[in-house]
């Protein structure tokens, strides 16, 4: 089965489990374990060996256990730098020394160095592609889980990261679960033999967090090999607590895909795989070996769902409203018609009368940006159910880009263009500057309304780049402003309409 047809089977949103291969793919700065405290051993001592002694101390049968390593490397780091006060890692006892005086109980300078190697989040050089598809994949994508500790998917997802126990009490939608620590909190990166002990004592809370997330979701590896520990210890964990055998065993199966890397293969098809567990049967599960990730982010992308990812997000944020006493009006209703347009509302009642539609206008005006860059076709598809009246600024270029089927298209876009002519038409004297630099603007400390008037007035002449108006636009906080709302349509309609993927039905 090729991986379109797979993908068009899920009926809820897949959950990403990402490993290092992930960040060693699109990352400039990225390690595999080895690499990373190899490389800590040879920016402390200058050269390597020390760190082969190191490793060959603790390798059995062929097998290295880098957790110990890891802690011969901690003490030695700790050591050597505290003792060296102002040498080559002088920047690290600053940081140590000022948590210390700021009331911490103190921090590894060890693990503070390893979360300034991984802190960078530059991509490689040819990856741009493959990253703008996973960006319009993120719609369709309900959470992520990761024992990487960088910010590479906080950077690309906007996901809002849960680290230590903060998995406890998360709303699965929208979050990035990072069960091995963050480089934005050094000291609770897991990566030392006492860190995974006391890892795997508290992680029986944590674990049946997951273990609904694989119950309930289908899960997508990615950036681990078939061999790697986490994914045994992952099917260990669900089918010790579901009888491999049963229906529910069978679903979660059905759902679960490894995708494995193999730089020499475009290969789009899914097949089975078999993997002994210890202490449990032989386990099939379904993989692709394959290079060729933008077949797997396009499947993501393309997959129709009858609501997006990011709105159950934004239900369960309402909902969490509501338990806490928040200011939520609540109705029972079987006219869904006769709800009066509060802030938010939840309305309850038959399937057959209340069905999820649509964004606001405001609110698709607000997530513009993320909306094309996701090409989110159910959401801008829903436009339809809208009325958006004549004196209305509505960017229309891109999203009938997207979604041809919007009713009107043509003459909506004759409308907009119409409209941001009288803008430019009325735009006075003073602000009719030909601007190169939007800071000259932004920086001269004008009101806010002769700013908007000159960016406008030297982007529609297309004196300014228009990468700098975008910038500003996603930069402004009142988005619900006229002003915003001006630019934001002269920016549409100036902009290169972007290359839709292809979307079959």
């Amino acid at each position: 089965m090729n991986i379109n047809d797979f993908v068009r089977n899920y009926k809820n949103h897949p959950v990403l489990f990402v490993g290092t291969g992930f960040s060693l793919r699109y990352l400039t700065e990225s390690f595999s374990w080895d690499a990373l405290l190899k490389r800590v051993v040879i920016d402390l001592r200058g050269n390597v060996e020390e760190y082969f002694d190191i490793r060959y101390r603790h390798q059995y049968d062929g097998k290295v256990n880098y957790e110990k390593v890891a802690s011969d490397i901690e003490d030695l780091f700790n050591t050597e730098v505290s003792n060296d006060r102002y040498g080559p890692f002088s920047f690290i006892n600053d940081e140590f020394y000022k948590d210390m005086e700021a009331g911490g109980g103190g921090r590894s300078r060890f693990k503070m160095y390893l979360a300034h190697l991984l802190r960078s989040t530059d991509y490689k050089l040819g990856v741009d592609e493959e990253i703008k598809l996973l960006t319009k994949a993120r719609k369709n994508i309900g959470s992520i889980i990761t024992t990487n500790y960088d910010l590479l998917i906080e950077k690309i997802f906007e996901f809002n990261p849960l680290i230590g126990n903060n998995i406890l009490l998360s709303n699965p939608y929208g979050s990035v679960y990072k069960i091995h620590g963050c480089v934005t909190d050094s000291e609770g990166m897991i990566i030392t033999d006492n860190d995974y002990h006391k890892f795997n004592q508290e992680y029986e809370l944590i674990r049946a967090q997951l273990l609904s997330l694989f119950i309930h979701n289908p899960i997508i590896f990615i950036g681990y090999s078939i061999s790697d520990s986490n994914i045994k210890d992952i099917l260990k964990t669900i089918f010790s607590c579901v009888d491999y055998r049963s229906e529910m065993a069978e679903r979660i199966r059905r759902n679960f895909l490894l995708v494995e890397h193999d730089s020499e293969s475009q290969s789009d098809e899914v097949v089975e795989h078999d993997i002994d567990i210890e202490g449990l049967s032989t386990i099939r599960i379904n993989k692709i070996k394959t290079n060729a990730f933008s077949n797997i982010y396009n499947s993501i992308s393309n997959l129709l769902l009858p609501v997006s990812a990011m709105d159950i997000r934004k239900v369960q944020s309402v909902w969490g409203e509501i338990r806490s006493g928040g200011d939520i009006k609540v109705s029972i209703t079987e006219d869904i018609d006769s709800l009066s347009n509060g802030d938010m509302v939840l309305a309850v009642g038959s399937s057959k009368t209340i069905r999820y539609e649509y964004q606001t206008t405001t609110e698709m005006m607000q997530n513009y940006f993320r909306l094309v860059e996701e090409e989110n076709y159910q959401l801008i598809l829903l436009l339809n159910k809208q009325r958006i009246l004549a004196t209305q600024h509505f960017p229309f270029y891109a999203f009938g880009n997207i979604c041809p089927e919007l009713t009107d298209i043509e003459d909506k876009k004759i409308r907009q263009r119409r409209k941001i002519d009288e803008v430019f038409a009325r735009i006075p004297a003073s602000c009719q500057a030909d601007i190169i630099d939007i800071t000259e603007i932004t920086n001269a400390g004008y009101a806010q309304s002769k700013q908007f008037s000159m960016i406008f007035y030297s982007a529609y002449r297309e004196i300014l780049p228009l990468k700098d108006v975008k910038n500003f636009l996603i930069n402004f906080a009142d988005k619900k402003c006229t002003d915003y709302r001006r630019l934001l349509c002269l920016y549409d309609m100036k902009a290169p309409l972007p290359d839709i993927t292809h979307r079959e039905s």
